[in-house]
């Protein structure tokens, strides 16, 4: 199997530094959560390139690799109350997909969903029915795993547009900074399946995971340094399949909006899966295309995840 181990350079940061660089960051990421308020519909693309003849192995419509844009679902977004956000299919049940796969979403330190606005629907047009906490400290995970509870309850009234069309077999953790930490607490839960932690606060233990892991690092980012906080927390989940990536260029900010670099690749592994796309499969797996992706500044994956089997 084809794997590339790209050497990361030692590197110490005073404590007041870091916490410099952190607060400088956090101003960044509060002031984007202004221009990231997009509401309603987005409509799915058009024209030849959207045929879903090609189908997943539950039936749910193949986008033809194309992880990074967006899949062939109409999005509408509504509230759950004061807890919760939710994303998903504007018609549930369509396109082949007779049930959808569950991701459950953690914000990072003082922020709201609408600072992943774009990414979250991109999930959702991809089939997936997101559920974000309405947390700014997602870190302990709980809020975020409540989101199945929401779900749970929607899915058995027979007078909701969930009914009967939620898949709460197939469930992954993700979320950004203190709720990629969350993620991890969440990926201790026995009903998650998966976990996608994106520059990951120090939350949750490694050694606590139930399933496979993809985490992710920047290249750039200040706060979360990938050889301090991210190689360590990958170099420890010898226990379950685990993919390192670090995003070339990326800063802790990548990830806010439509995800930038990180969207594609997470898409593509939760297509893997909860909905079982072999196509997305061979990205990590087999003939490993992110191996010798130059989207990447390292990309690692461990002995399990090299000998993976469905």
């Amino acid at each position: 199997m084809p794997k590339m181990e790209r050497r990361w350079r030692s590197a110490t940061v005073p404590a007041a530094s870091w916490v410099r660089r952190a607060a400088t960051v956090l101003a960044t990421s509060l002031a984007l959560s202004a221009a990231l308020t997009g509401q309603g519909v987005a409509q799915p693309p058009t024209g030849p390139d959207t045929a879903t003849a090609a189908r997943t192995a539950d039936s749910c419509p193949s986008v033809g690799g194309r992880w990074a844009e967006d899949g062939p679902f109409a999005v509408t977004k509504e509230r759950a109350g004061l807890s919760h956000t939710i994303l998903r299919p504007a018609e549930l049940g369509s396109r082949g997909c007779a049930k959808h796969p569950v991701i459950i979403w953690g914000n990072g330190s003082f922020v709201t969903p609408v600072i992943h606005d774009g990414l979250l629907k991109h999930l959702a047009s991809h089939g997936f029915i997101v559920v974000a906490a309405h947390t700014t400290q997602s870190g302990s995970g709980a809020a975020m795993l409540d989101g199945l509870d929401v779900l749970k309850k929607a899915e058995a009234d027979p007078r909701s547009p969930y009914y009967g069309k939620v898949d709460l077999d197939k469930v992954g953790a993700s979320g950004h900074s203190q709720g990629g930490g969350g993620a991890i607490n969440a990926g201790a839960d026995p009903r998650v399946d998966v976990t996608v932690p994106v520059e990951p606060g120090p939350q949750g233990r490694i050694s606590d995971l139930k399933g496979p892991m993809f985490i992710l690092g920047g290249e750039h980012d200040p706060v979360v340094i990938p050889e301090l906080l991210v190689v360590p927390r990958y170099k420890s989940a010898g226990h379950v399949p685990a993919v390192y990536g670090e995003l070339a260029g990326a800063s802790h900010v990548t990830p806010a909006g439509d995800g930038g670099g990180f969207r594609g690749p997470v898409t593509a592994w939760f297509r893997y899966f909860l909905m079982g796309d072999r196509e997305a499969r061979a990205e990590f797996f087999d003939t490993c295309a992110a191996c010798t992706s130059p989207a990447w500044s390292d990309f690692r994956r461990n002995a399990k995840a090299v000998s993976h089997e469905d």
